[in-house]
């Protein structure tokens, strides 16, 4: 369709009209072209109206249609949304305020707004940075003044009855065999519904640790013997359900508590025996000391698991290094006719007894579900938690001392 048909001014020399017949050119049939035809015609045309392309089928309807629709806005400095399509009564609506397309059927996604602008994948705005989080330190899980304040006065204690009179100590040792066989029977009943005899234990048990002092090795394991009989004799005056397995856990107590202990009586019977109970009481405590300050300072690798959550293989390392060390100085100038090496080689067996002796305890009370023997010593527990290292390391240390000093 020419331009010019829409109702441009007729040019000097041009046919006048809207459908001319010499802008068509000659039609079949009809009469020829020439001024009595087309001179009146041309009087007569007026110039049609400017109208909008206004789709045939109407409305919003016809934009697949191919329906002409304004490709941008009508001025140039006149962006989308701003610019009126049409005047009225064809429109005046500001362009993209009404909907358009399938937006007029209810779609509003973005396609059925062809002229709007479509983000293509905009970046999501940054979040505002985080104040990082402050590092958290390391615990020790205990209170480490209490645990501090009673391992001091119990070191006093023990300095005091060692240095002063050694049956004071022999008594000391014996309370604590007693209260340790309290918690130990206690935390069976509670958890397990185990009822080994405590009576029979408790006496036993105190009566190991003189004999051991007095008479000596073949004294101690006579009143082991006695004791587990007593154990045996004493759960027969109840039911005979569960003995089997009150009268087991009865023996295994009297061995694990008072008869280990005894080997500290032992030790304490030489002529220096309170300076062999102070090396074995000061190498147990320097090897839990380093394996504790090495381990949570240092630990990374999990010694086990299983047992021990907390204990590392480098912990361990650190029990072994500053034991020896102790160990080299304590036999050397402590000991009579001890050496360096022997030192060493002690400070390495009372390291390795010590935590083979955490370890069994800590397998103890995960098999009870408990994470502490006792609450009696503030910040550590029960005296259990502090008789299980020092237990398995008595006849260690007993034994190495006979081996390079005598038995004295």
């Amino acid at each position: 369709m020419n331009d010019s048909s829409w109702g441009s001014p007729p040019q000097a020399g041009s046919r006048a009209g809207y459908w001319g017949p010499a802008a068509q050119g000659p039609v079949q049939g009809a009469a020829p072209a020439g001024p009595a035809y087309d001179a009146p015609e041309a009087q007569q045309t007026r110039p049609m109206p400017i109208v909008p392309d206004v789709p045939a089928h109407g409305g919003n309807q016809d934009d697949d249609r191919g329906a002409a629709r304004p490709g941008g806005p009508l001025f140039r400095d006149e962006p989308y949304g701003t610019a009126s399509y049409g005047n009225p009564p064809y429109g005046g609506t500001p362009y993209g305020s009404e909907p358009y397309g399938d937006a007029a059927r209810g779609d509003d996604t973005p396609s059925a707004r062809p002229h709007a602008a479509v983000p293509q994948n905009p970046e999501p705005m940054p979040d505002a940075p985080q104040p990082a989080p402050a590092p958290q330190k390391k615990s020790a899980g205990r209170d480490l003044g209490a645990a501090i304040g009673v391992a001091v006065g119990l070191g006093a204690v023990i300095l005091a009855s060692l240095l002063v009179v050694k049956a004071v100590f022999v008594g000391v040792v014996a309370v604590a065999v007693v209260v340790g066989l309290w918690e130990l029977t206690s935390r069976l009943q509670e958890r397990k519904g185990i009822k080994a005899p405590l009576v029979p234990l408790a006496v036993g048990g105190a009566a190991m640790v003189v004999a051991g002092y007095v008479r000596g090795a073949e004294g101690a394991w006579v009143a082991m013997a006695l004791t587990a009989l007593a154990v045996l004799v004493w759960r027969m005056t109840e039911p005979p359900e569960g003995y089997l397995k009150d009268v087991t856990a009865g023996v295994f107590a009297a061995f694990y508590v008072p008869f280990l202990a005894t080997f500290v009586a032992l030790m304490l019977a030489s002529d220096d025996g309170a300076f062999r109970v102070m090396t074995f009481l000061l190498l147990t405590v320097v090897s839990d000391t380093g394996a504790y300050a090495v381990g949570w300072r240092f630990g990374r690798t999990k010694l086990a698991p299983r047992i021990s959550p907390g204990k590392t293989r480098e912990g361990l390392l650190g029990a072994v290094s500053f034991a020896m060390l102790a160990g080299a100085l304590l036999m050397q100038f402590l000991i009579d006719d001890g050496t360096w090496w022997q030192g060493l080689v002690l400070g390495f067996a009372v390291a390795a007894s010590a935590t083979l002796g955490d370890l069994g305890e800590s397998m103890i009370k995960r098999d009870l579900g408990i994470k502490d023997m006792g609450t009696l010593l503030p910040g550590h527990g029960g005296i259990m938690d502090r008789l299980d290292s020092l237990l398995p390391t008595a006849p260690v240390v007993w034994a190495l001392f006979v081996l390079f000093v005598g038995s004295g």
